[in-house]
């Protein structure tokens, strides 16, 4: 990757595959918001699969906002709608970095193309700190919007998905907060 950016520290410790929305600025001018999955690591990668908006802004600008939002309701909507706005920060998220983005590994699976990224900060912030709680029925939302994110692709089995959707719908019902229902009934209406 070119180091022609000053490189900062993530505003956040990364373990695992970190849960995140990325905004990407699109053709149209407006930033454009989706799910995408931070593999820990240094650098940190990021893979997009498909003809996706983040990808084409990816390969068009060399860069994104990388933002931690704690939000369910939030996040359904950027994993499974179009969701853009004129500004690269979602209200919700609690940290960001602007990373500047390369591609370094590409493949397919099945007839889904995909690259994976090195993601690099070279602009970050906290906005607010907030005590973490542990809800089940937040994991569950996250569980079932990448379930929901499967419908349809060859490769996924529809049934089986659809009994993970029943399973982690169950698990908000049980052991969410107000949100977290929101966030499901929010989903259940974008894969109707």
């Amino acid at each position: 990757m070119s180091r022609e950016h000053e490189i900062v520290e993530w505003p956040v410790e990364l373990d695992g595959v970190t849960e995140t929305v990325v905004a990407t600025y699109g053709p149209n001018e407006r930033w454009n918001f989706a799910v995408l999955g931070v593999h820990a690591g240094d650098p940190a990668t990021a893979r997009t699969w498909g003809a996706t908006r983040t990808r084409r802004n990816f390969q068009r600008r060399g860069e994104g906002v990388v933002q931690f939002i704690n939000d369910p309701v939030v996040f359904v909507e950027c994993a499974l709608s179009i969701l853009e706005r004129d500004h690269p920060t979602h209200p919700a998220a609690a940290a960001w970095a602007r990373v500047a983005v390369e591609p370094v590994e590409n493949g397919t699976a099945g007839d889904t193309e995909w690259i994976d990224w090195e993601l690099v900060p070279i602009e970050s912030a906290i906005e607010f700190e907030t005590v973490q709680t542990t809800n089940r029925g937040y994991g569950a939302v996250i569980e079932a919007t990448v379930a929901a994110s499967r419908l349809g692709v060859p490769a996924y089995d529809t049934d089986e998905l659809r009994d993970r959707l029943a399973f982690f719908e169950g698990v908000v019902e049980t052991c969410g907060g107000e949100r977290e229902r929101e966030a499901m009934a929010r989903l259940d209406e974008l894969i109707e």
